[in-house]
């Protein structure tokens, strides 16, 4: 399939999960992230949905777009600090929106869902600026990043509420697990990756590519 329709299918599985009754019974409980409640990682995953009608129905951006790696390279999350400013940040947006309740979020995700086909798939090739970056990626660059924070997280809240985690397109994965690994190559350099995937001996503590 293709990354817009891995977007689609990958954003019907999180909505879908998001709206089960373990969520809301969990809302108010810590999550698997440090610092970040269960109804605050629901909110935050459920961002990977809302506002990308918003974002997708905008005008095409004139900038040039950027490739991928060069986006994690330049987002200040990555590899910072729990309370380094960027993610004291992201968790209070999150905590902002749990306040609705998990009805309201799965309301906003319902809606969301009802117009991301035509949004998504009828979108002309071009750039897509991304509102919190200032930059501007590809139309597949930036659902590929959607499509990262919808399977990791969707893994997070299945975590934190003690459920398994649904099974996703395997295309959908194939794709994230393809960035990740270009993340930790950028990372970590070649060879750690290389011993971490096939000598468990000479493995490195950890390759986290984000």
């Amino acid at each position: 399939m293709s990354v817009r329709d891995d977007y689609l299918a990958t954003a019907a599985v999180a909505a879908a999960f998001l709206a089960e009754p373990v969520v809301a019974g969990r809302w108010a409980e810590p999550s698997a992230l440090a610092k970040l409640s269960t109804g605050g990682l629901a909110a935050h995953l459920s961002r990977q949905i809302v506002l990308v009608p918003g974002i997708l129905g905008a005008e095409p951006s004139a900038d040039p777009p950027i490739d991928l790696v060069e986006h994690y390279n330049r987002v200040k999350w990555r590899g910072a600090d729990l309370d380094d400013e960027a993610n004291l940040s992201i968790r209070q947006s999150a905590e902002d929106m749990l306040y609705g309740g998990a009805s309201l979020i799965a309301t906003q995700v319902a809606g969301a869902m009802s117009v991301l086909p035509d949004l998504v798939l009828g979108r002309p090739d071009g750039g897509v600026r991304v509102p919190w970056t200032g930059w501007t990626l590809t139309v597949d660059g930036f659902l590929t990043t959607r499509l990262l924070e919808l399977i990791v997280h969707t893994d997070d809240l299945a975590v934190s509420v003690g459920a398994a985690t649904p099974e996703f397109p395997s295309s959908a994965v194939q794709t994230v697990v393809d960035l990740l690994s270009r993340l930790a190559v950028q990372r970590h350099g070649a060879v750690s990756v290389l011993r971490a995937l096939s000598r468990a001996e000479r493995a490195p503590a950890t390759i986290a590519a984000i």
